[in-house]
């Protein structure tokens, strides 16, 4: 990545945390007066909230999730975003457990949720969760709201998973850890305290195409397999070239450049970026998967991959439900602590979540 124009300084973490909650809170009326009239693309009007802090990050120069930064100032990047984007207090849960998942490549660092008011004598169900970041940037801490809030909402353990990162390890080095560590969590459910009958997948962008070729992969290998796939705004094409790239390729905070530079350091020259495990819309058989709710964003450049892959479940006989908020952005599971759009969305996705992994 080029090196960026110096950028202004940045408030810490919680006082930028206030300073941006309170703007995205005012009156959608003030915040249009304010911050401009949000633009109207593809017949979808961006949500005012979105739009202030869209424009806030661009006044700090953090416009895009890499922003033409090196490896290691984009991955601070996102840890400093997610820090300022979560605020001071944490949602509360019953129990948060640091592990390690045993893998032939090293142990993975791991983070199980449990929330609290677990009825007494019933397990629960558990997500094991793959954070987005382009397979190169992201870890436990930054998806640390996104787990919490899932495990609240939706009344479920969750397991997340810190996987190996591009470009120190490329594809397939990813999927490898993605595979054992759900294979190992169907395997010790129980002994975490879950119902080992109501295992799920589920992940954001990256991290969403993840969990979607897991699940593949649990069907081709004879199991275990997942009952359910959450999707949030997945990639499902290394090489898509869908109207929504072109669209939104910049000014949303995902880029073209951003998701070019992933590209780049994920995919070696010599790999088929057809291959299903990068490009599960590519698979030839996506017959007998898990049920999926699938979340795409309006203004994503991912959007119509998503989209495109749903309807090939469908097609495939599986049984899917997909929903678009039109007026977010990509990364919008991240924003529930500052943007009332946002969380307004993850409330409806952790309903569905919980509906789709309720007792039989």
């Amino acid at each position: 990545m080029a090196k960026p124009a110096r950028q202004p300084p940045r408030l810490p973490p919680n006082g930028e945390f206030r300073f941006v909650k309170a703007l995205c809170a005012l009156p959608p009326r003030l915040q249009r007066l304010m911050f401009g009239r949000p633009p109207t693309i593809d017949g979808q009007r961006l949500a005012s909230d979105i739009q202030v802090l869209l424009r806030l990050m661009e006044a700090a120069g953090t416009a895009s999730l890499t922003n033409g930064q090196s490896v290691e100032q984009a991955r601070e990047l996102i840890r400093l975003g997610s820090a300022a984007s979560r605020g001071p207090r944490p949602i509360s849960m019953a129990r948060v457990d640091a592990l390690e998942i045993p893998t032939a490549a090293g142990p993975l660092p791991a983070r199980h949720y449990v929330p609290p008011g677990i009825p007494g004598g019933s397990p629960p169900p558990l997500l094991v969760f793959y954070h987005g970041g382009g397979w190169v940037i992201g870890d436990l801490d930054t998806h640390d709201s996104v787990c919490r809030f899932l495990a609240a909402a939706a009344g479920i353990a969750v397991l997340s998973v810190e996987y190996r990162l591009a470009p120190e390890h490329p594809f397939p080095a990813g999927i490898e850890d993605g595979w054992n560590a759900f294979a190992w969590a169907a395997e010790s459910a129980a002994t975490l305290g879950a119902d080992p009958a109501r295992v799920a997948v589920g992940g954001d962008s990256a991290g969403a195409n993840m969990a979607a070729v897991i699940a593949r992969r649990g069907r081709e290998e004879g199991g275990p397999a997942p009952v359910m796939q959450l999707l949030l705004y997945p990639v499902t094409d290394g090489a898509a070239d869908t109207p929504s790239r072109h669209l939104f390729a910049d000014g949303f905070l995902l880029t073209k450049r951003d998701i070019d530079h992933f590209k780049g350091f994920y995919i070696s020259p010599e790999t088929d970026i057809g291959h299903p495990d990068i490009s599960i819309l590519k698979a030839p058989d996506l017959s007998g998967l898990a049920p999926a709710y699938l979340a795409t964003a309006g203004f994503d450049p991912l959007r119509d991959e998503g989209e495109a892959y749903a309807g090939r479940l469908r097609e495939a006989g599986v049984r899917v439900a997909l929903r678009r908020y039109s007026g977010l952005i990509h990364g919008f599971a991240n924003l529930t602590e500052i943007s009332r759009s946002s969380r307004a969305a993850m409330f409806e996705i952790a309903g569905a979540l919980q509906m789709g992994l309720a007792p039989g």
